[in-house]
């Protein structure tokens, strides 16, 4: 037995036959120790119910549910790790929900049930960062979460947590600090996993900014799209489908410069003055 008296993760997945499916972008996270570091950083679990992607075979969830989480809704599309998590459910009994389904096609706010929200998960690869931009992007703000706390490619964190003139710098630099304070709280490499991926991974925590500076988020996705769409041409030629210079003169900015030299204060001006 492991540390919450279930058993440990690899006899669980050896049992349950689950080989971690590319297709599905799984990599299975079987440290217990590292799966606790990351509910930690999530902070006090007792009084929230956490959202979780992508649970596989229930490490994640587990730690979540060892380290107080009060409630934890996983979703899960691969029907075959649904019996392990069943177990993990019945260890902890009314405290675990799975739903079956797609992440890409679940309504988030609604699983919140107006209670506190955090989100904690070892994001699918192939699905992380379109889930990460519609969290970003929803209409309401403040969003229905309090924080995020997300394992991504370590490349991935590094843009979202970029600043303006950083290399890593781009689209989802801005959306995320535009909206959220986003920080690199710590990488775990690739053995932690099975199978392990060729890249080392990263753990990032967001927590939202109470008051954003204040835009339309469709106007601003289309100039960032456009910015960086081009990042290597003059912010003239990029954003010559919104209005190019005559726009870039609207709000003062030098129609030479590069998408990646812009603060984002000024990607937000842009996008109010379309």
């Amino acid at each position: 037995m492991s540390l919450d008296g279930l058993p440990p993760l690899r006899d669980v997945i050896e049992r349950h036959e689950l080989r971690a499916k590319r297709s599905l972008g799984q990599n299975f996270l079987l440290d217990l120790n590292l799966t606790g570091k990351i509910a930690r950083t999530a902070g006090d679990l007792s009084q929230t119910t956490v959202i979780e992607v992508g649970p596989g075979p229930g490490g994640l969830t587990r730690a979540l549910l060892m380290n107080g989480a009060q409630r934890v809704v996983a979703i899960e599309r691969d029907e075959r790790c649904l019996a392990a998590l069943a177990e993990v459910s019945d260890h902890y009994p009314g405290r675990l929900e799975i739903v079956s389904g797609d992440a890409l096609k679940t309504d988030f706010a609604a699983l919140a049930a107006g209670q506190p929200v955090k989100i904690v998960a070892n994001l699918p690869y192939n699905i992380g960062t379109e889930l990460l931009v519609r969290w970003l992007t929803v209409p309401a703000w403040p969003p229905f979460y309090e924080s995020m706390t997300l394992m991504f490619q370590r490349e991935v964190a590094e843009r979202i947590v970029a600043k303006p003139s950083d290399n890593a710098f781009g689209r989802l630099g801005v959306l995320a600090g535009w909206r959220t304070e986003a920080r690199i709280a710590f990488d775990v490499p690739p053995q932690a996993f099975t199978p392990p991926p060729k890249v080392t991974s990263s753990v990032v925590h967001i927590m939202p900014r109470p008051a954003p500076l204040p835009a339309e988020v469709r106007k601003l996705a289309r100039v960032t799209e456009a910015a960086f769409g081009q990042r290597r041409k003059m912010l003239r030629q990029s954003l010559k489908s919104l209005g190019g210079e005559a726009l870039l003169a609207a709000v003062g900015i030098d129609p030479t410069r590069r998408a990646e030299t812009l603060e984002i204060a000024e990607f937000v001006a842009l996008a109010n003055a379309i």
